[in-house]
């Protein structure tokens, strides 16, 4: 067996580690992203009952976006297993109280239908921020491209950026601010 034939076999069987930044990232979105990556489905050695799949550092989970007034709508079900233990919890409530959980439950909930998924999300790593352990950053070989670009913000650009950017319309010298 050649040397490329063998990197080739190595990298379809070895459980790669992959990062993810959810920044301004629809959450759902990027659960369907996230899910290729967790149950193998990216690998042409995918079987429904193979578990093949890789571990995905997702960072910046406190930074996603739901579209519209998702925020204010979107309920979350819990039920403790105890007579009278159902509550529903908003998105925003949620998202305050631990800011991984709401990427969590989407990435859950997109593998409906998969046997193994308690296990397969025992794969998945979630930080609120940018700041990954040192033992699991050594670990990540590949990035997943974000679905949305991220824009920069205009305070995060410099004085001459901004005079460069193109303008619609100049306004005249005479020009009365109402």
């Amino acid at each position: 067996m050649s040397a490329l034939r063998r990197a080739q076999q190595w990298a379809t069987f070895t459980r790669t580690w992959h990062l993810y930044d959810a920044t301004w990232q629809n959450p759902f979105n990027s659960a369907e992203v996230i899910k290729k990556y967790l149950m193998g489905l990216h690998k042409p050695i995918y079987h429904p009952m193979n578990d093949c799949g890789d571990h995905v550092v997702v960072i910046n989970t406190r930074d996603i976006a739901l579209r519209g007034d998702e925020w204010r709508k979107r309920v979350y079900f819990h039920h403790t297993g105890y007579p009278g233990g159902a509550s529903w919890t908003l998105a925003w409530e949620l998202h305050n109280k631990n800011p991984v959980l709401v990427l969590k439950k989407a990435v859950y909930t997109s593998m409906v239908g998969n046997l193994q998924r308690r296990h397969t999300m025992q794969r998945l790593h979630l930080f609120p921020d940018s700041k990954v352990p040192e033992e699991i950053l050594g670990n990540i070989s590949n990035q997943i491209k974000q679905l949305r670009p991220v824009p920069k913000r205009l305070d995060h650009m410099s004085p001459e950026e901004v005079e460069q950017f193109p303008k619609i319309m100049d306004y005249p010298t005479d020009y009365v601010v109402r």
